[in-house]
């Protein structure tokens, strides 16, 4: 069953590893979509703002993001680019240890796991790997993030994936709505409107 379009908006609560919300806002491109999002938190006895535009091309795959992150040590800014074939500049830098990635993923962020979910669109009982370019908080540094998708059967409404990210040891199930945003993110956040 493909995915109903986008809201206009849409928010999260952070919970767990955070507090802080993200609130993100959708607009129809020509080549796909634009993503303009805030994400606040507290984290460690620390604070910081993370704001981020997002370019999709119309199968999901980011082309385009240009973040910002301050916190009291200060504003950091990266931009990060793809050709759409899994090639990636930072800050106009090539970055050949992005190869292979189609998806930005924003450490700040819940939304930015809905990018592969809507990329691979795995049907049930169907997985795959989805690295993507990891943009951390603090320096903003940009890292490659191994991550592996997949799909389990449908809840009532809810879409359900497992996940999982190696690198962190860390694996939950994460339940999306039928636009395929996040709904439950166990430990990171939960869908607040």
């Amino acid at each position: 069953m493909p995915f109903q379009t986008v809201p206009a908006s849409a928010c999260w609560q952070h919970r767990g590893l955070r507090s802080g919300f993200e609130v993100v806002y959708f607009s129809s491109e020509p080549s796909g979509l634009r993503v303009d999002g805030t994400a606040t938190g507290f984290q460690d006895d620390e604070t910081w703002v993370v704001d981020y535009q997002l370019l999709l091309d119309s199968h999901w795959r980011t082309r385009r993001a240009l973040v910002t992150t301050r916190s009291v040590s200060g504003s950091v800014e990266r931009l990060v680019e793809s050709d759409g074939a899994g090639h990636w500049s930072i800050d106009g830098v090539a970055a050949g240890h992005l190869d292979g990635c189609f998806d930005v993923d924003l450490e700040s962020s819940a939304f930015t796991n809905a990018l592969p979910v809507h990329r691979l669109d795995l049907g049930v009982g169907e997985s795959a790997d989805a690295p993507a370019a990891y943009v951390r908080l603090g320096a903003a540094r940009v890292e490659r993030l191994d991550q592996h998708y997949g799909r389990l059967a449908d809840q009532d409404t809810e879409r359900r994936y497992d996940y999982q990210a190696p690198v962190f040891d860390f694996r939950c199930q994460i339940s999306y709505d039928r636009a395929g945003l996040v709904l439950d993110y166990p430990g990171i956040a939960l869908r607040a409107g």
